[in-house]
């Protein structure tokens, strides 16, 4: 009787051994199903983070742009001085756009400062571009 009792002791204790290994297999799915959810709920929030980020950058650069549209600009000069004028109309350049070969023509006599303070003063008067 004592080999019939220890095998059934066995058959016993295997059964709950198997219930067991079971029952830890059903709590390993949840468990690993519990940890994707956590895994894609913190990059979902690092996901969110980085969007806020983006937001506020484009929120920060909107209200820079808004706020420079509001502040007037110093208007530039649109005239030439009047030296300038009387030297380019002796030269047959009058006013509006000039044409830079016609322009280059006329100021060859000047000296290279005098041609760029010319030019300058015609870029500032958008005579030419």
């Amino acid at each position: 009787m004592e080999e019939r009792e220890i095998v059934e002791r066995l058959e016993a204790a295997t059964a709950l051994l198997e219930k067991t290994l079971g029952w830890l297999e059903e709590r390993q799915g949840a468990l690993s199903g519990q940890v994707e959810r956590i895994t894609a709920t913190v990059e979902q929030s690092r996901r969110e983070a980085e969007l806020q980020d983006k937001l506020a950058a484009a929120e920060r650069e909107l209200a820079e742009l808004k706020a420079a549209a509001q502040n007037p600009v110093t208007p530039v000069r649109r005239t030439v001085p009047a030296g300038t004028a009387e030297m380019l109309a002796k030269r047959g350049i009058g006013d509006g756009p000039v044409d830079v070969r016609a322009l280059d023509a006329a100021l060859s006599g000047l000296s290279l400062e005098q041609r760029i303070a010319v030019k300058t003063q015609l870029l500032r008067a958008g005579s030419i571009a």
